[in-house]
Parts: C-alpha cells; structure tokens; sequence
C-alpha cells in the first residue's frame, strides 16, 4: 500500500520549508532512512530522510515550493503500483493534521476546519485555522492576504492582518491584487492597474504579473543582475541580527592574550589527545574550556534575557559560529562545564563536522547560553560580534600573531591573539564584563589550570 511522505517538523519552532531539491526522481527505488529531498528551514538547510522503503511513485511539490509542516509532498509505494494521487487542497489540509498516512486517508471525512476553509474557497493552514477562531475572524476577509504556497494564509498572515492599520480608500483597488503579485509587480515595473482592468472579475496574481513581463519589449525588462532568494534561513539570520543590534545595547571590550604558553601545552598534549580522545586540540577547544571555566566565576555573563526576566543558567551551553554557504549558525556544545578538555575537543570536532555537512535539526541551534566566533582563520585582528538574541555575551577571536612585547622584562617574540567580548548592557555593566574578560585572558596565559 502506498505511503503518503508528509512534511515532518524537524524543530519546536519549524512551521514550514523549501523544497531546495529532490535528491531522487519518481521511479527510483528508495530506502527508509535514505536522504530523500533536501530542505530548507528558517534556520539551516538539511536533508530528509524516508520514511518508508519502495519506489518513490509521485513527487506532489516540485523543488522550490514552501510547504507548511504535514502536508504531503510524494508517495511511496512498491514497483508498478498504480497510484491515483490528485490531491486536491482541501484533502492536503486534512492530510496536514494527521488524519492520514496513506493513501486510504483521502476518503476520510473533513473536519469542521476543513470545510470551512474549503467554503472560503482558499487554503488556510491549520495553525491559522486556530488563531482565527480564537479571535472570531471572518474567514472570507482573509482573501488574498496569503504568502504560503498557493495563497495559503499562515498564521504569520493572520497575525498581520490582525495588526494591520484600517484599510483606506485604495484598499478596494488592492484586494484585486495578490501581496506577491504587487511586490512582483513592482519589481518587474508592471503597472499593477492596467493589468487588473485587463483581468476583470479575477484578482491579479503572480502568474498573471509574469506573463505580462514576458510580453514587454525585452529592453524593458532586461537584467544585469542575478537573484537570490531573500528567505528561509538567511532571512532567519538577518531577522535575528537586525533584532539584535536594534534592541540589546551593545557595548565591546577588547584586549590581547598572549597565547605562547597556550601553543606549547597544545603541542605536548596534542600526541596523548589523539590516542585517548580520536582527536586533534585545536585553539576552539582551549577557548571553550576557558570560557566555561570563567563563567562559573562570573554567573552573570551566562545569563539570557527572556521577556522581564534575567535567567542565571547553571549550565554552559557553549555555541559556536560555523560559516556555511548559506550563512553562519551557531551549532550549541550543551552542559561544557561537565567535560573535560579531551571531552570538549572530540565533541566540539564531531558536533562541528556535523554542521558544515548538513547533519543537524534546528534544535541543535538552540539553548546557547554564550557563543563564541572565531574569525582568526580569516587574518581578522578585531571586530565587534553582534550577540545572540537573548544571550548577554558573545567572545570574538581574531588571529593570532607575532609581535613583540614585553615578557620578564625583557622585550621578545610572542604569540598575541585578540578577545573581542559584545555584551548586553541592559544584563550588566562594563566592569563585570570586563572582569569576565581579564579572567579568560588569564587561563589562556597559564594554559594547565584548563587541565585541573
């Protein structure tokens, strides 16, 4: 019997995602667990594995869809099945709220939601559906308002609309034009009027706007650029970054930790660490166990800010910035005050790994309670990192380089490298910060008190 293959939520906070691309085509032979189609959240990009083993007999959303949680998106079933599989919207909203896991699910009856949304003559997932009822809202005024796939309304569209200003005297001419279809519009410089007046009856929509584009004289709509898609994860990071620097204060300390001593005890240790630990130490490694160790002295740097409250966490869930393609992420090393320094290089090795090949869920992003990023590979001497939301401190590395100074009286060659700290000023002031600061610098100068 054929499977129907859902959407799954791979976070807490997962409502939807991109198709990037089929990582098989229909016909191919597919086992459960295979990465079969690779996706794109508002946080990273991954692969999703089968659910079933067979043939993959109908791909139902093309690469490059969004597609809210649950809702089908290809069949599985075994070699020459024949599968009658024209879901029609109303039977994909029922399939999104578990009433189904194959095909027999499609004679089952809709609920109360489903047909209401099936009588308002367009898709409204089942999060919206909710928030809708809880605030008593017409459904029919929601038409058009929509930015799923389809014109489906979400429940960020619904909470727009909620908070939206009241309509004024053009708001008749714009509810015969789709939100997307206006922003295309714009961008291709169509004239949104001419082309309802053109369409009267229907409301203007995104495939109408493109199919005026191509009629133009191609001068008029050539471009000398390429475009990339400003959505799901790295919007997600420019959401959390401008929200960052416009609400938290940032203030940054820097000074400079002359890291001789660290490089010494990095290479005696660095034999005994790959036969016990698999692993090589790295610098990463030395400022994490630092860091750890400087926050069980000063609490209040491992704190997060979360609404009118200030939260002391006991453990430190160290992230760390990776780069991939698509952006920065912060993959998180939970409870590091547990660890020893063997522990922490061969977990923050493969937690590391596992990132930049695209193994992790969302929640392997979350829980951070301070962040390190390392920009020394970059020959990067300072920079002023933006905090986590909610986090009251992030440590930024910078490259480390000989210079002279001076050591025992004497002036001579040493090793310097950077600390950048960004911190809250609403959590604390710029002495306990800076005490934070001095304390790392110190176990990084006299590198054994990271083995006690």
């Amino acid at each position: 019997m054929a499977h129907v293959f859902t959407l799954p939520q791979l976070g807490s906070t997962m409502e939807e995602g991109v198709l990037v691309r089929w990582l098989k085509a229909e016909g191919d032979a597919v086992e459960a667990g295979e990465p079969l189609v690779e996706m794109e959240t508002d946080k990273a990009t991954m692969e999703v594995e089968s659910p079933a083993s067979g043939v993959l007999l109908r791909i139902l959303e093309k690469a490059g869809a969004l597609v809210p949680i649950r809702q089908p998106i290809a069949v599985i079933g075994s070699a020459g099945e024949s599968v009658e599989m024209e879901i029609s919207k109303p039977e994909k909203e029922l399939l999104s709220q578990g009433a189904a896991g194959s095909t027999e699910a499609l004679t089952r009856k809709e609920s109360a939601g489903a047909l209401g949304r099936r009588e308002a003559g367009f898709a409204v997932s089942p999060r919206a559906m909710r928030l809708i009822e809880q605030l008593a809202i017409p459904v029919r005024q929601l038409a058009g308002i929509g930015t799923g796939p389809g014109g489906r309304v979400l429940e960020r569209d619904v909470k727009a609309f909620v908070s939206a200003p009241a309509a004024d005297s053009t708001a008749e001419k714009s509810n015969r034009t789709t939100p997307l279809a206006a922003r295309m519009a714009s961008d291709l410089q169509i004239d949104i009027a001419s082309l309802a007046a053109g369409l009267p009856g229907s409301r203007v929509r995104s495939e109408d706007v493109l199919r005026a584009s191509r009629q133009l004289p191609a001068a008029e709509v050539e471009q000398t650029y390429t475009v990339t898609r400003f959505a799901g994860m790295r919007k997600r990071i420019a959401e959390n970054i401008s929200r960052s620097a416009f609400t938290a204060p940032h203030v940054t300390l820097t000074l400079e930790a002359d890291m001789t001593e660290c490089s010494i005890l990095r290479g005696k240790l660095q034999q005994e660490m790959e036969r016990r630990h698999f692993t090589r130490l790295t610098y990463n490694d030395l400022l994490v166990r630092a860091v750890v160790l400087a926050l069980e002295e000063h609490p209040r740097m491992n704190a997060t800010l979360e609404g009118e409250e200030i939260r002391l966490h006991q453990h430190k869930n160290i992230g760390i910035a990776v780069a991939l393609d698509e952006g920065l992420v912060v993959p998180v090393l939970r409870e590091a005050e547990k660890k020893s320094l063997g522990a922490v290089s061969a977990e923050l090795k493969k937690l590391i790994e596992n990132t930049r090949a695209g193994k992790f869920t969302p929640d392997d992003l979350t829980g951070g309670t301070f962040t390190i990023t390392n920009l020394g590979s970059f020959e990067i001497e300072q920079f002023n990192p933006i905090l986590v939301p909610g986090q009251a401190g992030i440590l930024g590395v910078g490259a480390i380089q000989e210079k002279p100074a001076v050591y025992g009286g004497v002036i001579c060659i040493r090793q310097l490298m950077p600390l950048c700290l960004s911190f809250d000023h609403r959590m604390l002031d710029g002495a306990p910060a800076a005490r934070f600061l001095q304390r790392v610098k110190a176990l990084l100068q006299s590198p054994y008190s990271l083995l006690v």
